[in-house]
C-alpha cells in the first residue's frame, strides 16, 4: 500500500523560505513520478511542480518558477519542495502526489496517490 506523508509547512512572512518534504512508502519509489500541488481556500487544487523518477525532468507552474525548486532523494524515498521568496498568494495546503509512471505530468487526474497535505501560510 502506498503512503505519502508531507511535512514542513508553517506560518512565515513574505520573503521567507520553507522546505516541504514528502516521504513515500510502498511500491518502488524510483519508478514513480512525483509532484506537488496546492489548494488555496475557495480555489481548485492546482499544479505546482513535478519531477521525474531519475531527477532529469522537472517542471514548474509559472507562478512559482524561479522561486521554488523540486528535488528527490531516492535513497530516502523523499521528495522536497524548496520554496523561496514566499508571497501571500502562495498560502495554501500543499499536497504531494505520486504517479505510477516514469513520465511526469501536470495533469492532476493522472496521479494515483496523494498525501494528506501540509498548510503553508504566508503573511504580508
Amino acid at each position: 500500500q502506498v503512503q505519502l506523508v508531507e511535512s514542513g509547512g508553517g506560518l512565515v512572512q513574505a520573503g521567507d523560505s520553507l522546505r516541504l518534504a514528502c516521504v513515500y512508502s510502498g511500491y518502488t519509489f524510483v519508478s514513480m513520478s512525483m509532484a506537488w500541488f496546492r489548494q488555496a481556500p475557495g480555489k481548485e487544487r492546482e499544479f505546482v511542480s513535478y519531477i521525474s523518477w531519475g531527477n532529469i525532468n522537472t517542471h514548474y507552474a509559472d507562478s512559482v518558477s524561479g522561486r521554488f525548486t523540486i528535488s528527490r532523494d531516492n535513497a530516502k524515498n523523499t521528495v522536497y519542495l524548496q520554496m523561496n521568496s514566499l508571497k501571500p498568494q502562495d498560502t495554501a495546503v500543499y499536497y504531494c502526489a505520486a504517479r505510477s509512471s516514469r513520465i511526469p505530468t501536470f495533469n492532476i487526474d493522472l496521479y494515483d496517490y496523494w498525501g494528506q497535505g501540509t498548510q503553508v501560510t504566508v503573511s504580508s
